[in-house]
């Protein structure tokens, strides 16, 4: 058995160690100020899969999935009451990642939990040299790394100026410690006076804090290779931790062609997409690309994962005909977690009926209990029946009331291409 993913750095395919290694899985996650959008949940339902593969094939994997709780974006939507939105936020981001039915991350640490660990980073940069204080600001040296620019290809002396301040000695440094500004509402005393931490460094201490000094991989989204996860790299092996030995950055979901973005504005939240599709539709959706290239998430796209969903739910209330090849799944996830190729081995097994390997292949992502369905009882069915008639007739309110209805029933609702699903309420 051989394990080989794609790394970001080397531009290859890399060999994992023999299972039963230990693989310290470090991913990151949102910066919490609002409902977090279906794009957010790319890398978060990702990791989650591989840490199950992983696990399928002997690994001791910790998967630690981060949130960054502290951060420009939450002082301006919620002037005066950071604090509180980020801890709403991320109470939302919880939820909405819990309603994927996957295990969740072993641990998910916050930034503003890391704040000791975060100061003590910084000071150990600024003793060996690699970091200045200006202003009540601290700042990465990035002259003094020699290999800055080697995950994401950017070369030292053609880095843009990452954030202007006339504070830095050289426009390409960054900060590690924000002296407090006005309207800022939070902060911590540290060596350099009242502050808080730069987004870069939070990652760096939370990862090492949570995983030790060096793990196998590192994931997030492909917008972050630069400049976070590269300032990540640089500031953790300035001061010898050899830190992440696998860059993995996940593809972006585009919407109509372009990166879904809170501040294009053209996104779809978790809550809004499980609650219209359910949560099979959406994690079926996400195997349908490949995790390292883009994914157009579309009304069509998510019809098509709603029919395949069906087809496979189907196929498991029949009977097992057939054994199906369980190396054939572990080729196609063991050479860089191919889960198209996988989905299609999934959809051959229920043709032919080989429902064993079928039901173990799909609680890899989170779909196990496809075949577990009950059938709901017969007024419940008609209520839901007089709910479509209703809504055919655009009698939104007969609708609402008739929903009303069938929640009391125990019993959930769910609109789908062929018609309507029902599902009990636990």
């Amino acid at each position: 058995m051989t394990v080989r993913l794609y790394d970001t750095q080397t531009k290859s395919l890399v060999e994992l160690p023999p299972a039963p290694a230990q693989v310290g899985m470090y991913v990151c996650g949102p910066t919490v100020y609002q409902r977090a959008h279906i794009g957010n949940a790319v890398p978060f339902v990702i990791f989650a899969w591989l840490r199950n593969w992983l696990r399928e094939r002997g690994y001791d994997v910790t998967y630690v999935h981060n949130i960054t709780d502290v951060n420009d974006k939450i002082y301006e939507a919620a002037p005066g009451a950071s604090a509180e939105r980020a801890r709403e936020a991320t109470a939302w981001y919880i939820e909405d990642t819990a309603s994927f039915g996957l295990e969740m991350p072993d641990a998910q640490p916050l930034a503003t939990e890391t704040i000791p660990e975060i100061v003590e980073l910084i000071e150990e940069l600024v003793s060996a040299g690699h970091a200045y204080e200006s202003g009540g600001d601290v700042y990465f040296r990035v002259a003094s790394f020699e290999s800055y620019g080697a995950l994401s290809g950017q070369r030292p002396d053609q880095v843009e100026e990452q954030e202007p301040s006339a504070l830095k000695e050289d426009p390409r440094d960054f900060a590690l410690w924000k002296a407090t500004k006005e309207g800022e509402d939070t902060s911590w005393a540290s060596p350099w006076g009242q502050g808080r931490p730069g987004w870069h460094i939070e990652c760096s201490a939370m990862a090492e804090k949570t995983l030790g000094p060096e793990f196998l991989i590192h994931g997030g989204g492909l917008d972050l290779v630069f400049p976070h996860h590269e300032n990540e790299r640089a500031q953790s092996q300035a001061v010898g931790r050899p830190f992440a030995k696998i860059w993995m950055h996940n593809g972006l979901l585009r919407f109509v062609g372009e990166k879904m973005s809170k501040s294009v504005g053209n996104i779809a939240t978790i809550q809004e997409v499980i609650a219209e599709w359910g949560a099979e539709t959406a994690l079926l959706f996400l195997m349908t690309g490949h995790w390292r290239k883009p994914l157009e998430f579309s009304q069509e796209a998510m019809t098509a994962a709603s029919v395949q969903v069906e087809s496979l739910r189907n196929a498991l209330r029949g009977e097992t005909r057939a054994v199906g090849d369980w190396d054939a799944l572990a080729s196609a996830l063991d050479e860089d977690f191919n889960t198209p190729a996988a989905l299609a081995l999934l959809h051959r097994w229920a043709r032919e009926g080989a429902l064993d390997e079928l039901r173990r292949g799909l609680a890899i992502f989170g779909l196990g209990e496809l075949g577990d369905t009950v059938e709901a009882p017969a007024e419940v069915i008609a209520l839901a029946q007089a709910r479509v008639e209703a809504r055919l007739a655009r009698d939104f309110a007969a609708s609402d009331s008739l929903r009303d209805e069938i929640v009391r029933a125990g019993w959930e609702v769910r609109d789908i291409p062929a018609g309507f699903e029902l599902v009990p309420l636990s």
